[in-house]
């Protein structure tokens, strides 16, 4: 089977708490874990109160030492917002810590605003431009790589295999040349996701990290024992679709009956947009609209999103979700 990911912006629900929300996101990852979900991973966001992975690091410490064995990952660390460097010693020191289950994935889109990125003392001129330089430089830090003059301690010799992220042609092309593994962010921005997938399988370029392509690609799944349940569940994150495009985000409110169909036409067409990459039903619709996701774009892994105002519903949600995915075909290796 195609193996399947799971993606957590470890989401403060309205009414909620950012330390709440923390221990939800451990008792998620322990229930994917459970489940045999490959990964684990959380984004870096700022400045946004419904979201608690901005020290994103951190949060990967809590959930691994909350696990044992599922690979754990940032999906993405933002890197024109950080010193290659100090990522270079966060996330070796999560490999000291959790060795041979960290991801790194990497982003150049700044995750906040300008305000944001000025808060967090980085340039703002030419950060995204610099992100191939900034990206070669991480990777001497962990290569240990003596024409830096130093070594990053911890981060030097750390097993922490390097992703690229990306919603556009731009990181397909950058993943291809270095040749590392790809993700791209369909579960919000699929628009280039078949273009994207193209040219970065065309271009590939083997590396000591991968000697092939290996592609993943995120797809939203709200997942219940009915459809109207899942529809129900899934108008929380389309709430918070909406406010975010109309400037007004805030915590993760509670889910809206019949919330789409209260919409305006425009709305819904962002909507519909935004979630064309998604499956929402039960597990016969999550199982059909998986099995053609797969057959569209030919990913070696999906990564599961969706969140949901209620946990217990999520962990029901990624429960079917697998289920889902293990009727479709056999498993296949799962890349380090």
């Amino acid at each position: 089977m195609t193996r399947l990911s799971l993606l957590d912006l470890v989401p403060v629900r309205q009414g909620s708490d950012v330390r709440t929300a923390l221990t939800e996101a451990a008792d998620l990852a322990r229930t994917a874990e459970t489940l045999g979900y490959s990964r684990y991973w959380t984004a870096e966001h700022h400045g946004m109160a419904g979201i608690a992975s901005a020290a994103t690091a951190v949060v990967l410490a809590h959930v691994g030492a909350a696990t044992s064995t599922i690979r754990i990952g940032a999906g993405g660390i933002m890197l024109p917002n950080h010193a290659p460097l100090a990522i270079a010693e966060q996330f070796g020191t999560l490999a000291a810590l959790f060795p041979g289950r960290v991801d790194l994935g990497l982003g150049r889109a700044p995750g906040s605003d300008q305000r944001v990125a000025q808060a967090m003392r980085r340039a703002l001129t030419g950060g995204a431009d610099q992100f191939p330089r900034d990206v070669m430089e991480l990777q001497a830090y962990f290569a240990g790589d003596d024409r830096l003059g130093f070594t990053a301690t911890p981060g030097a010799g750390a097993d922490v295999p390097l992703w690229i992220l990306g919603s556009s042609l731009y990181g397909a092309q950058l993943a291809a040349v270095l040749g590392l593994p790809y993700a791209f962010a369909s579960h919000f921005a699929p628009d280039a996701l078949d273009a994207a997938l193209a040219v970065y399988r065309r271009d590939f370029k083997p590396s000591e990290q991968l000697d092939r392509p290996y592609a993943m690609a995120g797809f939203n799944v709200f997942a219940a024992d009915t459809r109207e349940e899942a529809e129900l569940l899934a108008s929380s994150m389309m709430q918070s679709f909406v406010a975010l495009r109309t400037g007004t985000p805030g915590k993760l409110p509670p889910p809206v009956r019949d919330y789409r169909a209260s919409l305006p036409p425009q709305a819904q067409a962002m909507l519909a947009n935004v979630l064309a990459c998604s499956a929402i039903g039960t597990r016969q619709d999550v199982a059909r609209d998986l099995a053609a996701f797969i057959a569209r774009t030919g990913v070696d892994e999906v990564m599961v999103s969706g969140a949901m105002f209620d946990p217990d519903a999520r962990k029901r949600s990624i429960v079917i979700a697998m289920d889902a995915a293990e009727s479709l075909v056999r498993p296949q290796p799962v890349l380090a």
